[in-house]
């Protein structure tokens, strides 16, 4: 009967060459996974999101909770520069008779089929919320992709796209 014997240099390089074989098995070689974010921030009577509307185009959406205008800004890729805007009034859609609006704003992905235009949706849409009344409501922008590689300036309204109630009981706004 004969016996095999390793030496210890070579349990090392057997040691280290299923090591990076395992890595290799559960880490992959690719370039790694990709990440996106958008941020939302309020104070008082005014909140700000980003989203995104095309790829590697980024809008920033304000939302001005005593006057109800809904406004956003894209910088374009060719000029560094602002050169969308887009506006809409929520007040219509909420109700005029909230006396002090509690308005929650988040963007959130999507990716709606283009339609009949050459004119598309954007990547993101907002989702406004008001808490007292329990509503909520989307809305997406026109985005033309063409325009902006062409480096010419966008502008127009947000679509609405659906809502309402949320929370089926009424809460009484406080002063």
């Amino acid at each position: 009967m004969r016996q095999h014997r390793w030496n210890q240099g070579g349990v090392l390089v057997l040691g280290i060459l299923l090591g990076v074989l395992l890595a290799v098995a559960l880490l992959g070689l690719g370039p790694g996974v990709r990440v996106e974010a958008t941020a939302t921030q309020g104070v008082d009577n005014f909140a700000i999101a980003t989203g995104f509307v095309d790829a590697g185009v980024e809008a920033l959406y304000f939302l001005d909770f005593i006057t109800g205008d809904l406004r956003a800004v894209i910088i374009s890729r060719r000029t560094a520069e602002f050169d969308a805007l887009y506006e809409y009034n929520i007040q219509s859609d909420f109700g005029t008779q909230i006396k002090n609006p509690k308005y929650l704003m988040v963007t959130g992905r999507a990716d709606l089929p283009r339609g009949q235009r050459s004119t598309q949706l954007g990547k993101s849409l907002v989702y406004i919320a008001e808490a007292t009344t329990g509503q909520m409501y989307a809305y997406a922008l026109p985005w033309d992709s063409s325009a902006s590689a062409a480096g010419k300036p966008q502008s127009g309204k947000f679509i609405p796209l659906g809502g309402g109630l949320i929370r089926s009981t009424f809460i009484r706004d406080a002063e």
